[in-house]
């Protein structure tokens, strides 16, 4: 506890870039002989632990990692003065999980909190080393062809597509791309009065806490009424979701209304268009996306989707380059005609390194599986 406590205190003079270099897209933090000098200096007068160089780095590396990669109300929110991890594709509090190795305790230092006994890890078994122990695996999902591969890979499941019960009729409208996060949500407040005046609903989906009651505020200045449902609201779930198809409705919520949720248009809802949802971002999966684009024109429904982005979104930020960035910055402001077709391919691009980065951890933790089930196969045919 306490030496989470003293690396918070030892971080709070080290600046970025000059001490220290944060990677976004593997969130990775490594120091430079600036920021070391600093450390060295700082622990001379610290007690014995903090006098071992490999021990002092990972304390303050922890700590340099919970500032720059966990935010409060994107990865994690403050209840209770505890904090509890929010799903990151789900969008729902988990309270019974903690970060491993020090890194709970170093976020609750950073927010100020009383520090909790770290966990102790008792075993340690994969999602997909778990499901292969079933004798009989299948699942259903709207998305799933698109990892046919790597589901076959794993665990030796086809993919076997099931035509819909009624033609799909929903409309995708292009993209709206800016340069900066501040024009994006202006934009999408303009959009989202433009359509409240035709009285169709509206879904608003957004990828944090933060985001969603942040566009709450803007539109609540405007004189519009939504609802929002996020990680802190969740006693009003199933009322909001209840209502979100109904005439003149406004939505706002996090990935936990984008998966598997079905919202009922309201009567005289279908010839107005249906349900239009907005996307505030891309996510690092396409599939996401799609998941939360389908809450409208289901079974046959009229409806409608649309994504406002920016280059300040986070997709971007970490997986496109910083030269990539320039291009199109370059390309927006002195308006060339091809500049949208830029911006989709630059998205689609850093959706794509993203998509595989998070495919090849998963192979390295199928590569760890493999190794650890052959290194245990002394021990019988019953060890899973």
């Amino acid at each position: 506890r306490d030496a989470a406590q003293r690396a918070q205190e030892m971080i709070e003079e080290l600046n970025p870039e000059i001490d220290y270099q944060a990677n976004l897209r593997y969130k990775e933090i490594e120091l430079t002989k600036a920021g070391l000098k600093k450390l060295v200096e700082k622990a001379s007068e610290l007690p014995g632990l903090w006098q071992g160089p490999d021990r002092r780095l990972e304390l303050v590396i922890q700590a340099l990692a919970a500032r720059e990669f966990f935010h409060r109300n994107q990865q994690y929110i403050v209840e209770s003065d505890k904090i509890v991890i929010v799903d990151e594709f789900t969008g729902r509090p988990m309270p019974q999980r903690t970060w491993q190795a020090g890194m709970h305790q170093a976020v609750e230092a950073k927010e100020g909190i009383s520090i909790s006994d770290p966990s102790e890890t008792v075993a340690r078994l994969s999602f997909q080393r778990f499901f292969r122990c079933f004798h009989k695996l299948s699942g259903m999902t709207g998305t799933a062809r698109e990892a046919a591969r790597e589901l076959w890979q794993i665990y030796g499941l086809p993919v076997i597509a099931i035509p819909s019960n009624r033609p799909c009729i929903r409309e995708q409208w292009p993209d709206q791309f800016f340069l900066t996060e501040t024009a994006k949500w202006v934009a999408m407040a303009d959009e989202v009065e433009r359509l409240h005046t035709t009285g169709r609903p509206l879904l608003i989906g957004t990828r944090s806490v933060q985001a969603s009651e942040h566009l709450w505020r803007l539109l609540t200045a405007r004189g519009l009424e939504p609802k929002v449902l996020n990680a802190t609201r969740l006693q009003e779930e199933a009322e909001t979701i209840a209502v979100a198809g109904e005439r003149g409705r406004i939505t706002i919520a996090t990935n936990m209304a984008g998966r598997g949720t079905d919202i009922k248009l309201g009567r005289g809802v279908a010839p107005l268009g249906g349900l239009h949802v907005i996307a505030s971002e891309w996510h690092e999966s396409g599939r996401v996306d799609r998941q939360l684009s389908g809450r409208s024109g289901r079974q046959g429904d009229p409806g409608s989707a649309q994504a406002f982005v920016s280059l300040d979104d986070e997709l971007v930020r970490r997986y496109l380059s910083a030269p990539s960035r320039r291009i199109l910055d370059l390309a927006w402001h002195r308006k060339l005609p091809g500049r949208k077709r830029m911006a989709v391919a630059a998205f689609n691009l850093a959706q794509s390194k993203a998509q595989a980065v998070a495919l090849k951890q998963r192979k390295n933790i199928l590569r760890s599986d493999l190794w650890l089930e052959q290194a245990l196969s002394f021990a019988g045919g019953d060890t899973v």
